[in-house]
């Protein structure tokens, strides 16, 4: 066998390095078409089978670009997929915005740059849990345009931007067959959700969008996800958490996974989501293995939704999703690297996969299964008895069992499969990985107060060792309460929420007077009853002031509000605060969702009958006095009249808070810790960093361990229970100087600004276990020493990797033990057996060092502590900014 293995190591490399030197070629690439049939994509005339990961341009900084991009691609991507966003390419009619964090051109040039290609779903609808889908609020005040069915406004302008994008990638010679790396465009999405709310206008709709992205004249494939009846030349696709079982519309078409959900959205005061990696993999590895092609993961890198981007109802602003990077840019541990791991092991068996039109079946036990990939199959047929040297052939060995371990016979030899897992075998002999053994390491982010940020006024001095919690250096000034500014005006009845603000901003007033008889005070005083506001229905924050006093607040998505006030006598101004926190991104007809109030708005309990508020005159304004002059950003804030704030000030609502801090040392991510404070907004040197509101998920619901075996849903394996949804806040260090760095807050329920402060986002701790029984690293497949035959894969033993992050080394080895070691990171203990050489061996090739790797394996370790016992290395490892320190890397 060894003779077969070393031949089918040796076509993998030549496959491996085809790989990597044939996208590097030219600007991008040399020109390239690219096609489809049944199986694949086609990328110059050869099948590729491709792993994508999903990062969404507008959630990071272009500055983060090239790092996300370059973790992407060490983690196994070939591909970097992404949406536009046309409220933020058009956010008025006709004039465009492809600067900054929208520069579109620039994400897909850079990801051209690095070796990869490019998924470019263009929608324009895109839900994305980003604000109103995607769509420019000015769409819906187009007379009679409704959205996303066969409507002639709705079309013309769907088309115009969708042309307007395709126009932009040909001239900035970005797909394929111009040298790009634009290989697959995407219109529509997840319509077929939607489709049977449209009747037959919505079918007549799919086929008109399908054929205006057809004559564009792209030149790639356009797929359609969530869409059973894509016409003909469009594929569909699939998003979900599992689709090894999806197959498209056509047998002419390959199996596409648009979206592999490896996380989920949160919302305010919800508890946040957690998908296991093990289960995870396995879902990848049976896409692959029943047939799958081309997988995106949604979310790789998940970021955040800075400024009013986030989506509703009520989505925070972070948008970590529990990706393999998470919002700050770090490598999520174990997933970002156990999916590494699964990445390589997929590409070893690419030949066979390509091959192959089809797997040969085989059952293995009752919930046991294989599946086997030829390489001559593409061209003669599945035929087992083809010479093993003459043949590439790669297998999937599966355990769809929940509970149990399953020891199955496959090509005579024996294999163990734990529950819920699948094992790749690149050379249907040998196991390189099973998707429920991670030895991948763990690492264990913290939050700390940065070394050396002060957060004072400009004028004064804090030394670099002081704590960056702010003392007594705050400002404040008073929102005022209703009409602030000649620019308001007055209607008869109540007006829908976007129709006045446009969106402009969170925040319309309404005000109108009431007058209050002495007969009135005298029948509520008799009958021990009070007047009370009835709104049929309001999303998603209320407000309610009489004569300038916060009377009640109600939040919620289209409730009814039953508010009792207290009127005095006379003329009473009744002030309605309406605001919104993301608008709706997900569902039909979006055009009507709108915001505010709907149906009657009363007052009950009068004397003389219900005051019918609908019909009443109002005063109207839109948004914030500090928010239309600006005070946020560094040019405008002096207007606004602040004064200083005093320690022991009492938490006031509705106020402006600002404070000077310098910017941390180092190149760690920054983060706003705000736990201190209630609902707002924030802003740093006039970067809106996003809403933030502290709202604390149920106690309940997180369980004390995550179990990854079964189907996962967004509901299982939850986290945070009973602690704020989100207190941190990420600050991109681009967005930062030096020093004297303006920060400003908009409070609206009354926080301490004195607690906020600014901390440093770090991997801190790595931990990792591997066994001796592990797998060798997937690397070593492609060992010459393997691929001459001077070694058996067999024969190459397991490893620890510890890697740090960029600019981080490895300060101490605060646990080794090689031998029983018990518990879990920063909770390991030694067993019965161990290696008193352990400490001594891993400190030795990991301190100072960026990454390492220890052999586990007795001679590894220095000698068997204990023979004839399964032994296994269990290290925790402490990293340290490596800003002074001369590094040496692996």
């Amino acid at each position: 066998m060894v003779g077969f293995e070393n031949k089918a190591v040796l076509k993998l490399l030549l496959v491996y390095l085809f790989i990597q030197f044939s996208v590097t070629c030219g600007n991008f690439f040399q020109p390239f078409n690219v096609t489809y049939d049944h199986r694949a994509l086609i990328i110059d005339g050869k099948r590729r089978m491709l792993i994508s990961g999903g990062i969404h341009y507008p959630r990071a900084t272009p500055q983060m670009w090239p790092d996300l991009i370059a973790k992407s691609k060490e983690g196994g991507a070939d591909a970097i997929e992404s949406y536009t966003f046309w409220n933020g390419h058009e956010p008025v009619k006709g004039q465009y915005n492809f600067e900054g964090r929208f520069d579109l051109v620039k994400f897909v040039k850079l990801v051209g740059d690095s070796g990869l290609y490019f998924l470019l779903r263009i929608g324009p609808y895109v839900c994305a849990e980003w604000n109103f889908g995607g769509f420019p609020v000015w769409l819906r005040d187009i007379p009679g345009i409704e959205f996303r069915t066969d409507n002639e406004p709705f079309k013309r302008e769907m088309q115009r931007f969708v042309t307007k994008i395709v126009d932009l990638m040909r001239e900035e010679k970005l797909f394929s067959w111009q040298g790009g790396p634009i290989i697959l465009l995407q219109i529509e999405n997840e319509y077929g959700n939607m489709e049977g709310s449209y009747g037959q206008k919505g079918k007549e709709y799919v086929k008109w969008a399908a054929n205006m992205a057809l004559g564009l004249g792209a030149g790639v494939p356009w797929v359609m996800c969530k869409q059973t009846d894509a016409p003909d030349d469009i594929i569909d696709t699939c998003n979900n958490y599992y689709c090894d079982g999806y197959k498209p519309n056509s047998p002419n078409k390959p199996t596409i996974w648009t979206e592999d959900w490896d996380g989920w959205y949160t919302t305010w005061g919800g508890r946040l989501p957690h998908r296991p990696v093990e289960d995870l993999a396995f879902a990848v590895a049976r896409f692959f293995q029943r047939g799958g092609s081309l997988m995106n993961y949604y979310m790789y890198f998940g970021g955040t939704n800075f400024g009013r981007t986030s989506g509703g109802p009520f989505y925070i602003t972070s948008y970590d999703y529990d990706a393999p990077i998470d919002e700050y840019g770090l490598r999520s541990e174990p997933k970002w690297g156990h999916l590494k791991d699964l990445h390589a092991a997929i590409k070893l068996c690419e030949r066979a996969l390509v091959a192959a039109d089809s797997p040969q079946y085989m059952k293995l036990g009752p919930k046991q299964e294989a599946h086997v990939y030829w390489e001559n199959a593409h061209s003669t047929g599945l035929n087992t008895n083809l010479s093993e040297s003459q043949s590439t052939c790669s297998a999937f060995l599966a355990n769809i069992d929940e509970h149990n371990t399953a020891t199955v016979t496959f090509r005579g030899k024996s294999y163990s499969l734990p529950p819920w897992s699948v094992s790749i075998l690149p050379d249907c002999s040998n196991v390189a990985f099973n998707t429920a053994k991670v030895g991948a390491q763990t690492a264990m982010k913290v939050v700390e107060y940065a070394s050396s940020p002060k957060i004072s006024a400009p004028e004064l001095v804090m030394t670099k060792n002081e704590a960056s919690s702010i003392t007594e250096s705050w400002m404040s000034v008073k929102e005022p309460i209703g009409i602030w500014s000649e620019n308001n005006f007055t209607v008869q009845g109540m007006m829908e929420h976007l129709k006045v603000t446009k969106d402009e901003s969170d925040y319309l007033w309404h005000m109108t007077r009431i007058y209050v008889s002495d007969d009135d005070i005298a029948f509520w005083e008799e009958n021990q009853v009070s007047p009370t506001l009835v709104i049929d229905s309001m999303r998603d924050v209320l407000r309610v002031f009489i004569n300038g006093k916060l009377i009640g607040s109600i939040t919620g998505h289209w409730v009814k509000v039953v508010q009792p006030i207290q009127f005095q006598q006379g003329y009473n101004d009744l002030i309605l605060l309406s605001q919104t926190v993301g608008l709706q991104n997900y569902g039909a007809f979006l055009e009507k969702d709108g915001a505010g109030f709907r149906g009657q708005t009363k007052l009950t309990g009068f004397k003389n009958g219900d005051i019918d508020l609908s019909k009443a005159s109002w005063i109207y304004q839109v948004g914030l006095k500090g928010e239309f002059q600006k005070i946020f950003t560094v040019e405008e804030n002096e207007k606004a009249g602040w004064t200083e704030l005093k320690l022991d000030s009492t938490p006031s609502t509705f106020t402006w808070y600002k404070a000077y801090f310098d910017s941390p040392d180092g190149s760690e991510p920054v983060a706003l810790d705000l736990g201190s404070m209630g609902k707002g907004q924030a802003w740093v040197n006039g970067h809106h960093i996003g809403r933030y509101w502290n709202l604390t998920a149920p106690k309940d619901g997180c369980p004390n361990s995550c179990n990854y075996r079964g189907a996962y849903g967004s509901n299982k394996c939850m986290t945070n229970c009973g602690k704020p949804t989100q207190t941190w806040y990420h600050v991109p260090r681009s967005w930062l100087q030096e020093s004297n760095n303006l920060l400003v807050i908009f409070e609206e329920t009354g926080g301490n600004p004195f607690e906020i402060s600014v901390k440093l986002r770090e991997s801190r701790i790595l931990c990792a276990q591997v066994s001796e029984s592990h797998y060798p690293p997937l690397d070593q497949w492609l060992n010459p020493d393997v691929i001459d035959g001077k070694v058996s894969i067999n024969d190459i033993r397991p490893q620890i990797r510890l890697q740090c992050e960029d600019g981080h080394i490895i300060s101490s080895i605060e646990f080794a033990s090689y031998g029983t070691p018990h518990g879990s990171c920063q909770n390991f203990s030694e067993g019965n057996c161990h290696s008193p050489n352990s400490l001594s061996v891993v400190s030795k090739a990991c301190e100072g060092r960026n990454s390492c790797s220890v052999e586990v394996s007795n001679s590894g370790l220095g000698g068997d502590p204990c023979r004839g016992v399964l032994k296994t290395l269990a290290v925790e490892a402490r990293c340290v900014s490596s800003s002074t320190i001369g590094v040496s890397q692996f």
